[in-house]
């Protein structure tokens, strides 16, 4: 899922002062789906953060209110979600 040239540094979270969002649960507040850039909101420093979102798996649709997980981090505002409950 990472770039070329990308060492996996980012998807840690440690050019962020190690917030690291990985693992943390989400709600898609803009559907994720192929071809599409969609929208998640996390709790981040004490509050809730809009962060641009891409499925984890490809091809897969995450509808407006699905519950989510962080499976990578990329900075400063970009994450690979895939649903939390199947």
């Amino acid at each position: 899922m990472r770039g070329p040239g990308e060492d996996g540094a980012a998807a840690r979270g440690d050019e962020d002062g190690g917030q690291s969002v990985v693992g943390e649960l989400g709600r898609v507040t803009g559907e994720v789906g192929p071809g599409l850039v969609g929208e998640v909101m996390l709790r981040v420093r004490g509050g809730a953060e809009a962060f641009l979102a891409y499925a984890a798996e490809e091809g897969e649709r995450l509808p407006r209110g699905t519950l989510v997980v962080v499976v990578e981090y990329q900075p400063p505002r970009t994450v690979y979600v895939s649903a939390a409950y199947r």
